[in-house]
């Protein structure tokens, strides 16, 4: 499609791996506040600021559904958002969840398909019909903050 690749490493500590969750464009989520299982979220990648997406075009690799990062400063289209799948009534930090596409039902998924030359050892994230073990994520690091219990109160400047 000739939009930016979204690609897997094995490295958790690669600084290009940071996403940021975000809500629909006309729901947005209130920072600190839990997933719940179910919701349509965006996936923002955090240097670009380009949303995880995907549309019917064929991945390179393994022709499954592409996966690309697409718009421009956290703003694209309705083929951004995805509804978390999990256990439970939220998603929470150390339990695999699935992520699956609202506008085409495919799961985000990574196989073992590498490309060469010049992104070589990384492998292809694409979208996938079916749940399986591929397209289980787990959250591995980041920054977590956690909503509050009573309301902030600043007595002192």
């Amino acid at each position: 499609s000739g939009q930016q690749s979204v690609t897997g490493v094995e490295s958790a500590d690669d600084a290009n791996s940071y996403w940021q969750i975000r809500g629909k464009p006309a729901r947005p989520c209130q920072r600190g506040s839990a997933i719940k299982c179910g919701q349509p979220i965006r996936i923002t990648h955090m240097k670009t600021s380009r949303n995880l997406h995907t549309h019917h075009f064929s991945s390179p690799l393994s022709n499954n559904q592409e996966v690309s990062a697409f718009g421009e400063n956290g703003e694209g289209d309705d083929l951004d958002v995805w509804t978390v799948q999990c256990d439970g009534i939220y998603w929470d930090r150390d339990e695999p969840v699935r992520f699956k596409h609202v506008g085409t039902d495919v799961f985000l998924g990574i196989t073992g398909e590498q490309y060469g030359h010049p992104i070589r050892g990384q492998r292809e994230v694409h979208g996938m019909s079916t749940p399986n073990q591929h397209n289980l994520w787990r959250t591995m690091e980041g920054v977590f903050i956690q909503p509050s219990q009573e309301p902030l109160r600043h007595d002192e400047l």
